[in-house]
């Protein structure tokens, strides 16, 4: 399960909350609205269970973001929005 981030619209920090049925490798990657690769979040083997990842968006210019989360077979993106 891959949540929405908190808050969103968001300025200059979010938060985003995921959780895994069972161990795996975890890839959540941000990309701008270009499509192109802007940060990795978490790029690991994680344990079953709940987690949370922040992302600082100071450095970042205002827009629309994606983050994508893949794991194994699961990938899943969703949609952010900076605000300065």
């Amino acid at each position: 399960i891959l949540s929405q981030n908190f808050p969103n619209p968001f300025n200059p920090e979010t938060k985003i909350k995921f959780e895994l049925p069972r161990a795996g490798f975890v890839k959540i990657v941000m990309f701008d609205n270009m499509g192109r690769e802007v940060k990795t979040l978490v790029n690991e083997k994680l344990t079953a269970g709940s987690y949370e990842s922040s992302f600082d968006g100071s450095r970042f210019a205002s827009g629309v973001y994606f983050y994508r989360m893949q794991s194994g077979e699961f990938s899943v993106t969703k949609r952010m929005m900076l605000v300065k």
